[in-house]
């Protein structure tokens, strides 16, 4: 069966999984009635549990996934200053990240072997959003002007530095400003300081709401990242490291069970179906009100991959990024950043609860 049919038929099994009931899926699976402290455990730290484009981690623990297929999950969350997903996954601190997958290539750059286990979304979930009234319409216009990041060196100075690549600019023709996020980053696009500046949600409704800027480039969807950087740019991932993988395959198996029967749920409901399943600070804080929150996960809800397999020529696409930002020294082998058969295997497992439940 080609990818286009089995996410077709996945579709309409979980659309039909909906009707039936949750119970019907939980039928004859032992691990779902077992208490937490029956199971394994297995931890990960997510790269910004709270934002909208990492969503599918919290996601799966509220909805009961992780326990259904057999996995007592200890999520915890980046904070600004300290050590990030990624390093605390690669360094043993936590045994599975919620990051992205360009991380698997830049540990390869430094001799460390992280493989992305199930793919979650296929664009970076960015905006670049404008200055109202400065009639940017494409990474052209930063010809001579100041264009804001996250900080220098960061992914989405990548991407921008990508962006600009693709519209014939080097970094001597604009300038990038590091400006963080949320209330930094909007203060520098409010004061002028910048004309442009890449975010996500919630920052995103705050400058549209605010009136100081309008999103220029969509990176946030497939049909955005498509256009603008060329290819999927697969972004939100579960990575763990290679030797752990290969010592835990059956808890490796599991945990991409969970995330791809969250992903087939995001795939098959609303935008506010998923916001009612969120804790309510994810959805309603100082940036966005939850009306808010769901008005932009209905626009952007295309950036995730309702199967948890990479997208065809995301890999290559992340690495072209890579190689603009001057970050690959040395060849890369990108069959060994990701695999797919964890979520083959979990997308069968899903066809097969369906077939049993009818």
């Amino acid at each position: 069966m080609n990818r286009r049919k089995l996410i077709d038929k996945m579709a309409a099994m979980m659309a039909g999984l909906a009707v039936v009931g949750v119970g019907l899926c939980l039928a004859g699976m032992p691990s779902a009635q077992a208490s937490a402290s029956q199971l394994p455990t297995v931890t990960m730290m997510v790269g910004g549990i709270d934002k909208q484009i990492y969503l599918p981690y919290q996601l799966a623990q509220d909805l009961g996934y992780f326990k259904k297929y057999g996995v007592h999950m200890v999520l915890s969350n980046e904070h600004a200053g300290g050590v990030g997903a990624e390093m605390a996954m690669a360094s043993g601190q936590v045994d599975m990240a919620g990051a992205w997958y360009v991380h698997t290539i830049d540990f390869q750059m430094h001799g460390k072997k992280v493989i992305d286990i199930v793919q979650l979304s296929g664009a970076p979930g960015e905006r670049e959003m404008c200055a109202t009234g400065s009639g940017v319409k494409s990474p052209a216009d930063w010809k001579g002007k100041a264009v804001g990041v996250t900080d220098i060196g960061s992914g989405t100075d990548d991407l921008t530095l990508y962006l600009a690549a693709r519209y014939h600019l080097t970094s001597r023709d604009f300038t990038r400003i590091g400006v963080g996020a949320g209330e930094t980053l909007i203060s520098a696009l409010k004061h002028g300081r910048i004309v442009c500046g890449m975010t996500t949600q919630p920052t995103v409704n705050a400058i549209e709401k605010l009136g100081i800027g309008y999103s220029a480039i969509d990176l946030a969807t497939g049909k955005g990242v498509n256009k603008w950087l060329g290819g999927y740019w697969p972004t939100a991932c579960v990575l763990a490291r290679a030797n752990w993988v290969k010592a835990h395959p059956k808890l490796t198996q599991d945990v991409v069970d969970a995330m791809v029967a969250t992903m087939h749920w995001i795939n098959t409901h609303s935008a506010a179906q998923i916001a009612d399943h969120l804790p309510k600070d994810f959805v309603s804080n100082p940036l966005s009100t939850k009306a808010e929150y769901i008005h932009a996960l209905a626009q952007d809800k295309g950036q995730f991959m309702p199967d948890g397999i990479m997208p065809p020529g995301g890999p290559q696409t992340v690495l072209a990024v890579e190689k603009v930002a001057g970050k690959i020294i040395k060849p890369v082998d990108l069959s060994i950043t990701y695999t797919n058969k964890y979520a083959i295997r979990a997308n069968a497992l899903l066809a097969n609860e369906y077939a049993a439940s009818q």
